[in-house]
């Protein structure tokens, strides 16, 4: 555990100056009645500092203050007891890791809940940049060092994760009595929405990006979504270049054996390497258009026939082989795979045009990735109720997606009248952002953003500049 560096520079600073001053070992004059009073009351008004208050909250450990590249800010990796089951809280409890990014106890507060591991450095979400707040990022359970010690899987729920916010919520809110605002990307952002659905007066607005409502461990929605995306002439390079790698598959294997070798990993878990180049060949266009940009990307697809060398290399770049198939990059994850078998859910992907080339139909499923048995039932309840209940009872919610992003196959519905809002990032993949609206929704969500804050929207041109290019996030592979 690295040590704790508990002086503000600003403390130093002034130690130095006085030290710096006069010299004279005169005794100084003795104050006033009057003037020793009021430097008193003065010393009883200085703000205590935030680590000392951080530190008497009950259950939290701050781990390490680090120092943050964000003007103004400090940054403290903590550690919160939480209950395995909120429903028992006095049964087995664990440690869950989370981040502090402080600017003032009078700004707003961004809760930004992960949906994965929870980064030891310093970042913004788009939110906390454009208003200027603190950030408190969640870990979700189970992910990174938020391990329970039973590992015991029916605690690993999206209700249990949003009471962890919750719990959050409840012990942060008297040290930032501003305005809180929740958010997340991706599966963050699905656990946000979760988060708010169960706790609905926890923050006052709620901001998910690219947060998808799947339906099932099959949702055909995807299917549909990707064979209308972008314009005809690529995707028909996409498909012919599918079909490719699949027609090649034994020139084409040992490039997936040599990453195995780069990685020092194996393709155990997904069951072999020829597993995981199918796998690969059958998202090629899912992860193309989640992550890439049409407009150069579309150029690049080899055509049939190209070198091996190069059909492979652009297979690697658009799916990431090792990355998404072999254990080592896979076990890190397992838990949110899970998820996808019973909660969250899972797409199917188009493969019709690949019939005959295929070994492993539909064996693509989020249990596959996993080196325990699923032994609960798919919930399908879970998104559907809170989909739900966003429909028509979610208030004062923001949704970001991208145009092109296969996730906005599953995007949610907001109504206006609760004053809850949808937006689609012209040609936007899985990384879009209010910034990279179009107008005039651009200005809308900003105005509504700032209003639900209770902020004056700045004008455009102060926010040039403030404005992250990308929303930083993590993602399961989806």
């Amino acid at each position: 555990m690295m040590k704790i560096h508990r002086t503000p520079w600003l403390l130093a600073m002034s130690v130095l100056l006085h030290a710096c001053g006069d010299s004279s070992l005169a005794e100084p004059d003795a104050p006033e009645p009057a003037e020793q009073a009021s430097a008193t009351q003065e010393a009883t008004a200085q703000p205590e500092d935030i680590l000392t208050q951080l530190q008497s909250i009950p259950g939290l450990t701050v781990v390490l203050e680090q120092p943050s590249p964000f003007p103004g800010t400090r940054f403290f990796v903590l550690s919160f007891e939480q209950p395995l089951d909120h429903e028992r809280p006095f049964g087995e409890r664990f440690q869950l890791r989370m981040t502090l990014l402080h600017r003032s106890v009078d700004a707003p507060m961004v809760l930004s809940t992960e949906g994965y591991i929870v980064a030891s450095t310093p970042s913004q979400a788009e939110p906390t940049a454009l208003l200027g707040a603190n950030q408190l990022s969640v870990e979700h359970r189970f992910m990174g060092v938020s391990l329970p010690e039973s590992r015991d899987l029916r605690m690993l729920t999206l209700s249990q994760a949003a009471s962890d916010s919750h719990r959050a919520v409840q012990a942060f809110k008297p040290l930032y009595p501003a305005r809180w605002l929740s958010t997340g990307g991706s599966k963050g952002g699905v656990a946000a929405v979760y988060h708010r659905y169960l706790y609905p007066d926890d923050v006052d607005a709620t901001v998910p990006y690219v947060a998808p409502s799947s339906h099932g461990l099959r949702d055909g929605r995807y299917v549909h979504f990707l064979a209308q995306v972008g314009d005809e002439a690529c995707r028909a390079k996409l498909e012919a270049f599918q079909v490719d790698v699949l027609r090649r598959r034994e020139e084409l294997l040992p490039f997936v054996e040599a990453l195995a070798t780069q990685f020092n990993t194996t393709f155990t878990v997904v069951g072999g390497a020829d597993r995981a180049l199918e796998f690969s060949a059958v998202e090629t266009s899912f992860y193309f258009w989640q992550y890439g940009t049409a407009s150069t990307a579309c150029p690049r697809i080899p055509a049939p026939g190209a070198p091996a060398a190069q059909t492979f290399a652009f297979l690697n770049a658009v799916v990431g082989v090792a990355y998404t198939y072999s254990d080592r990059f896979i076990a890190p994850l397992e838990y949110a795979y899970y998820q996808a078998a019973t909660q969250i859910g899972w797409s199917r992907f188009p493969a019709r045009h690949l019939r005959g080339l295929l070994r492993y139909p539909g064996e693509n499923t989020p249990d596959l990735y996993l080196s325990f048995p699923v032994t609960e039932p798919f919930d399908w309840g879970a998104m559907l109720r809170v989909e739900h209940w966003v429909r028509n009872h979610g208030e004062r919610m923001l949704f970001i997606y991208g145009e092109n992003d296969p996730y906005s196959a599953a995007a949610f519905s907001v109504r206006a009248r609760n004053d809850s809002f949808r937006y689609f990032a012209p040609q936007g993949n899985h990384g879009s952002s209010i910034s990279r609206l179009a107008e005039p929704e651009r200005t809308l969500a900003l105005e509504r953003l700032f209003t639900w804050m209770g902020m004056s929207t700045p004008s455009p041109s102060h926010l040039q500049g403030e404005v992250p290019d990308r929303l930083r996030m993590n993602s399961l592979g989806e």
